[in-house]
Order: C-alpha cells, then sequence, then structure tokens
C-alpha cells in the first residue's frame, strides 16, 4: 500500500494563484463583454423608436467597428425613410395637381355639352360651345401625353442604353424644321449661332427637351418677335441657350419653373395651350444625360434658359 505525501506548501500557494487567475480572468471577461453589452442596449433602444449615437467609445476595437457598422447603418436607414417620406409627399401632391387640372377642362366640357342639349340654342352659340368642347378636348390630350411622356423618362431604368454621340447643332436644326408651321403661324424669328462639343444622349430626348423649350418661347413673344438657340463649349460642357425677347417670366424662383404644373401666368399659358409640364419635362431629360438647366430673366428683356450637359472628349 502506497502513502502520498502532500506537499502542503504548494497547495497553499496554488489556491492564491487560482483565485487571482479566476479574478482576472473575470475583470478581463467584464472589460471584453461590457462594451457589447451597451452595444446591444443601444440597439434595442433604437428599435424601441429612441435616438441613439453610435458613436465609438474607444474601448475596444471590435466594439468600435461594430459601432460603426451599426452608425453607418442607421444613417442609411434614415435617409432611406426620408427619401421615402419626401417620394410619398410628392405623390401624393402629384396627384392632386393632377386631379386638379383636369378638374377645369373637364368641367367645360360637361357644362359646354350640357348648353348643347338645349334644343332651341341658336347655331352661333351651338358653334361657339363645340369649339371651347373641341378646344378643351385637345388640352387633355396634350395633358395626357405629357403626363406619360414623363413617366417614360422618369421610369427609365437603363436610359445609358441608347446614348450615342450627339451633334447639337443638328438637334437644333430639326426641331426648327419640326416646328415650322408653329412658328411661322406665331410670326416667330428663330436662329441658330455657335457651335458646341458632342454630347453623349438620346437624340429623340435631346430633341424633346429643346422642342418644349423653343415652343414655349414661341408662345411668350409677340408677332415679330426672336428666338435664339446660342450653342457653345464652357467648362468641359456642352451649352445650349434658348434666348427670347419676350416679357421674361417676373420677379419669381426660377426653380419655381420646372416645377410641374407651374405656371408664371396661370391664365395666360392656359390661353396658349401650355399643360404646365413642358419644362418639367425639359429638367427631366437634362438630368438623365447628367446635366443641369436653369432659366434667368435677360437684362434687356426675354428669358434665357440654359441646358449645360458633359460634352464627350
Amino acid at each position: 500500500m502506497y502513502v502520498y505525501d502532500v506537499d502542503w506548501h504548494a497547495l497553499l500557494l496554488l489556491i492564491p494563484c487560482a483565485f487571482v487567475t479566476f479574478v482576472l480572468s473575470f475583470l478581463i471577461g467584464h472589460f471584453l463583454a461590457e462594451p457589447l453589452r451597451l452595444l446591444v442596449n443601444k440597439v434595442k433602444a433604437y428599435r424601441a423608436g429612441a435616438s441613439v449615437d453610435f458613436t465609438p467609445d474607444g474601448r475596444l476595437h471590435e466594439a468600435d467597428e461594430l459601432s460603426e457598422a451599426m452608425g453607418a447603418l442607421v444613417k442609411k436607414l434614415e435617409s432611406q425613410s426620408a427619401d421615402l417620406t419626401r417620394e410619398n409627399r410628392r405623390q401624393s401632391e402629384f396627384v392632386s395637381d393632377v386631379a386638379h387640372e383636369l378638374r377645369t377642362p373637364l368641367t367645360a366640357i360637361r357644362g359646354n355639352a350640357e348648353m348643347l342639349q338645349d334644343p332651341d340654342l341658336p347655331p352661333s352659340l351651338r358653334e361657339k360651345f363645340t369649339a371651347i368642347i373641341v378646344s378643351e378636348s385637345e388640352r387633355l390630350s396634350r395633358l395626357v401625353n405629357d403626363l406619360l411622356t414623363l413617366q417614360r423618362i422618369e421610369n427609365d431604368a437603363n436610359p445609358a442604353n441608347e446614348m450615342k454621340r450627339v451633334n447639337l447643332r443638328a438637334i437644333a436644326a430639326d426641331v426648327i424644321d419640326a416646328l415650322h408651321p408653329i412658328l411661322v403661324e406665331r410670326e416667330a424669328n428663330v436662329e441658330i449661332v455657335g457651335e458646341a462639343p458632342d454630347v453623349l444622349g438620346n437624340s429623340d430626348r435631346l430633341k424633346e427637351a429643346l422642342t418644349n423649350l423653343v415652343e414655349n418661347a414661341s408662345r411668350f413673344i409677340d408677332p415679330g418677335g426672336h428666338i435664339v438657340i446660342d450653342l457653345c463649349g464652357l467648362h468641359g460642357n456642352s451649352v445650349i441657350q434658348v434666348k427670347d425677347d419676350g416679357t421674361g417670366f417676373g420677379d419669381i424662383d426660377p426653380n419655381l419653373l420646372f416645377d410641374r404644373f407651374y405656371r408664371a401666368d396661370t391664365s395666360r399659358a392656359r390661353n396658349t395651350g401650355g399643360t404646365g409640364l413642358g419644362l418639367s419635362i425639359v429638367k427631366s431629360i437634362v438630368e438623365a444625360h447628367d446635366g443641369t438647366v436653369e432659366a434667368v430673366n435677360m437684362p434687356q428683356g426675354g428669358a434665357c434658359f440654359i441646358i449645360a450637359i458633359p460634352s464627350v472628349e
């Protein structure tokens, strides 16, 4: 039978060492877990709707990286939420604006149609009411077409697939040729001056944008007035300026002109056939080409609309 001798001195030294090791492990574990526990509490608070700051506190590198990632995610979510709110508000306003714009011609059509039901109506009035119905119907058609155009431009997921090298002077010449009957009817004198570098773009869309600007200018000049399409290159951009010698757009914020259904002079625009969407279409087309569009009043009178699109090297 063997008898083991116990080294009590070694045992007495081992117990405090083990205790110290346990305490140190507990403290280290607590130090490592505390930043993560605080981060978990922040996430819970954020989910509950509180405003939380995810700025790293510098106590643990891994926890700091996780805090930075959470902070970036929160900012992205808040940005997306704000964008969604703005989009919902914009759509709601758009629907309201469309309903308002449709109400006027529909009311006119219905009112004049009811007048035509009178069997004793004189022929002269019958002809007048019929002409109003036709005119308002044509305005409704233009409004619907402009709405469809705007939707098509804004929903185009792959505009780059239709891009090619485009000569802007050729675009301007085609626009003038297409608008020739209208320009002659309104006694508008139009000329193209200058040259601009080619751009990468969709020729049909660019023609549509320039057509809207020229046709819009022809509405607000006097008979015999002038429209100038001025082309140039500036700071890596190809610039198109459509200038007229009309009355300009008055003392208003030029940016408002590109809002949907905005009219500087509502009654005058309706009388000349405007739908209030032409400049919005221009803006959408230009922005789809990574360009900008702005409007200014000319010092000598009249308005100037300026399109700038990056030039092709």
